[in-house]
C-alpha cells in the first residue's frame, strides 16, 4: 500500500472523527431545545462506544515518529503546539459565548481563569491531547513496556474514574486508546492495507462488528432522551472498553475501504481540516440554532440538527479559507513561529494538524 493510500485513510478516520462529534452536539443541543428526540439521537446513541476512543487512536498512530525526539522539541511539537490552540479558542469561545453574549465580562473572566486548570467546552479534547503525549514520553523514558501500560490504562478507563478534575477524568478514559494507536500503529496499517487489499472479506468484516455493536448498545436498558443515551449492555464497563478498541480499529478500516471510493473525497477534504473544525464549531453550531429556534423556522428536531451541524462545519471551513485567501488572522489556525519554545524551529508557521507524519 502507497504512502498517499496510506495518509488518505487517515484523513478520511479524521474525518468520520469530526463527523460524529459535531454531530453530537447538534443532536444533543437540537433535541434539549425542543424537548424531544430525533432519528440522529440513535445514530450519535450507536456511536457512543467508538466515537471519542477512535479520535484518540488516530492522534496515537504516528507518535512513534517524534517520541524519540529530544523533550524540548517533543514538547513544542505535541504539547505547546495543542496548548496554543487551545488557549487562544477558550479566550475565543468564552469571550463571545460568555462576554459578549451574556454582557457579563465577570463571568468571562471568571471562566477564563478556571479554563487554566479545567479544559472548558469540546476543547477539552486538545487539553487532553497535549497530557496524553506528555504521558507516553515519559512511560517510553521509564522503559515501561506496552502491555503494562495497557493494563493500567485500561483498567483506569472501565474504572470510569470521577474526580474534581474534568481533565483527569477524561485522561483516565481515554488515555488507554491514545497509546494503543501509538503501540499497535504497525499492526492497524497492516490491517487497513490488507482490507483494501480485499474489499469484500473487509466489507463481511465490517457488517458483522457494525451488528454486534448495535445489538450491544440497543439491547433492552438503552433508553434515548433529548440531551443524553444510555446504552443496554453495552454499558457495562467491559464491554464498552472491548466496543471502544474494536469500533476504533473497524473505523480505521471502513476509512481506508472509503478512500478507495473517488465520489468520498469530501470526506478527506474534511478530514484533512478536522481540527479546524474542531475548535470553532461550537460557535455557529450555537448561534444558528439559537436563530432558528427564534425565528421558528424548522419544527423537526431531525431537520434542526443536520442544518446547524451543516452550518457548524461549513461556516469554520469557509472561515480557514478566507484566511488563507486574505492571509490575514491566520494565527487562528495556524501556530506562529513566536509561539514556539525552539530557537532552531523552522521558519514556517505550525498549521492546526495532528497525528501526521509531518510532526
Amino acid at each position: 500500500m502507497n504512502e498517499i493510500k496510506r495518509l488518505d485513510w487517515v484523513d478520511m478516520a479524521k474525518g468520520l472523527s469530526i463527523l460524529l462529534v459535531v454531530m453530537l452536539y447538534a443532536t444533543n443541543g437540537a433535541g434539549e431545545a425542543k424537548g424531544n428526540v430525533g432519528a440522529l439521537h440513535y445514530l450519535i446513541g450507536y456511536a457512543t462506544p467508538f466515537r471519542m476512543p477512535e479520535f484518540f487512536l488516530i492522534s496515537g498512530l504516528f507518535l512513534a515518529n517524534v517520541i524519540n525526539r529530544p523533550w524540548a522539541k517533543f514538547t513544542d511539537r505535541r504539547v505547546v503546539h495543542y496548548l496554543y490552540f487551545y488557549a487562544l479558542w477558550a479566550i475565543i469561545h468564552i469571550v463571545v459565548k460568555v462576554g459578549l453574549a451574556t454582557a457579563d465580562p465577570l463571568t468571562a473572566l471568571e471562566y477564563l481563569a478556571w479554563a487554566v486548570i479545567q479544559p472548558y467546552g469540546v476543547l477539552w479534547f486538545i487539553y487532553v491531547l497535549a497530557l496524553t503525549g506528555v504521558a507516553a514520553k515519559v512511560l517510553k523514558e521509564l522503559r515501561v513496556p506496552h502491555w503494562a501500560v495497557l493494563a493500567v490504562a485500561g483498567a483506569a478507563s472501565m474504572a470510569q474514574i470521577h474526580t474534581a478534575s474534568y481533565a483527569l477524568d477524561q485522561f483516565a478514559e481515554y488515555f488507554v486508546f491514545f497509546y494503543a494507536g501509538y503501540a499497535f500503529a504497525p499492526w492497524i496499517f497492516k490491517l487497513v492495507g490488507k482490507a483494501m487489499s480485499a474489499p469484500t472479506a473487509a466489507i463481511v468484516g465490517l457488517a458483522l462488528w457494525a451488528l454486534l455493536n448495535g445489538y450491544l448498545v440497543f439491547t433492552p436498558g438503552f433508553v434515548a432522551e433529548p440531551g443524553h443515551f444510555t446504552m443496554g449492555l453495552a454499558e457495562t464497563p467491559a464491554i464498552r472498553f472491548a466496543l471502544a478498541l474494536i469500533g476504533s480499529v473497524a473505523l480505521c478500516v471502513a476509512a481506508g475501504m472509503l478512500s478507495l471510493v473517488n465520489w468520498m473525497g469530501w470526506l478527506r477534504f474534511i478530514g484533512k481540516r478536522s481540527l479546524v473544525i474542531y475548535v470553532a464549531f461550537a460557535l455557529p453550531l450555537t448561534f444558528s440554532r439559537l436563530v432558528l429556534i427564534k425565528l421558528d423556522l424548522i419544527s423537526d428536531t431531525t431537520l434542526l440538527t443536520i442544518i446547524t451541524m451543516l452550518i457548524a462545519i461549513l461556516l469554520p471551513l469557509f472561515g480557514y479559507w478566507m484566511i488563507e485567501k486574505l492571509g490575514f488572522g491566520r494565527f487562528l489556525f495556524t501556530r506562529p513561529t513566536w509561539a514556539t519554545w525552539l530557537n532552531d524551529s523552522k521558519k514556517t508557521d505550525h498549521p492546526i494538524k495532528y497525528g501526521t507524519p509531518a510532526e
